[in-house]
């Protein structure tokens, strides 16, 4: 018993003392590199099409054709429309054309200064926009300028200053030209909020007034200054990956 007890202690020791050597004849692990870190980066390129809504001040000269001027107003109001465009971007540079269509309410008088106490007011009813772009991106965050044509669908009115009823009373369409900037986030893939400002140059255009018993004609001169927050979505062009 005592002999076997001998010899199993003397081959444990035996077999602990060649499990280092053992253990270094194994061939080392393979090391596999970590992969690379992945930035996601967003695509501005695609189709959008969104809602915005905001307010606009326009601001209106009435002039009598003959160089008799009648005064001048701010026509003040709320705005909800829609727009659709497409962008394709190019390295950091994005470009872009647009449309826009809105409903709008602007609309002020004053009193005439050749007329009083007539009033003359102006309303804006609705106006367009047809736009290209030119945008800098960081990742998912867009600067961007625009600029091309725009449209006003204006009714004018003057109001007798006695009864308050209107004496006359025409609309008209005009066009004219449109600058502005925006700053717009992709929070989603498809997803972007932008806050936009856009100064409207629609110039002079002559009026012609049909009242009972008169005929009158004014060179009104219009300029709208919008704001605007706009929620876009985007067809396409998904967030990709950049090593």
């Amino acid at each position: 018993m005592m002999k076997k007890l001998l010899l199993v202690t003397a081959s444990l020791v035996a077999l602990g003392a060649a499990a280092p050597a053992s253990a270094a004849d194994l061939a080392a692990r393979p090391y596999t590199k970590a992969p690379p870190m992945v930035a996601a980066i967003y695509d501005w390129s695609g189709f959008y099409i969104g809602i915005n809504g905001g307010g606009a001040t326009s601001h209106n000269c009435w002039d009598l054709v003959g160089g008799v001027r009648e005064g001048c107003h701010d026509a003040t109001g709320g705005t909800v429309g829609g727009q659709i465009g497409y962008r394709w971007q190019t390295g950091p540079v994005v470009f872009g054309v647009e449309a826009q269509g809105n409903w709008a309410d602007f609309k002020g008088d004053n009193v005439s200064a050749f007329f009083a106490p007539d009033r003359n007011r102006t309303k804006i009813d609705a106006f367009g926009l047809f736009t290209g772009q030119i945008g800098y991106a960081w990742n998912n965050v867009l600067l961007y300028a625009k600029g091309g044509a725009a449209v006003t669908d204006n009714k004018y009115d003057i109001i007798s200053g006695v009864g308050g009823g209107v004496l006359a009373s025409t609309t008209n369409t005009r066009w004219g030209g449109v600058v502005g900037a925006g700053i717009e986030y992709g929070f989603a893939p498809s997803w972007s909020v932008a806050f936009e400002y856009d100064h409207m140059f629609m110039d002079r255009q002559n009026v012609t007034f049909v009242g009972a018993g008169f005929v009158q004609t004014d060179s009104i001169k219009q300029d709208v200054d919008l704001f605007t927050a706009r929620l876009n979505y985007k067809f396409g062009g998904p967030v990709i990956g950049k090593y």
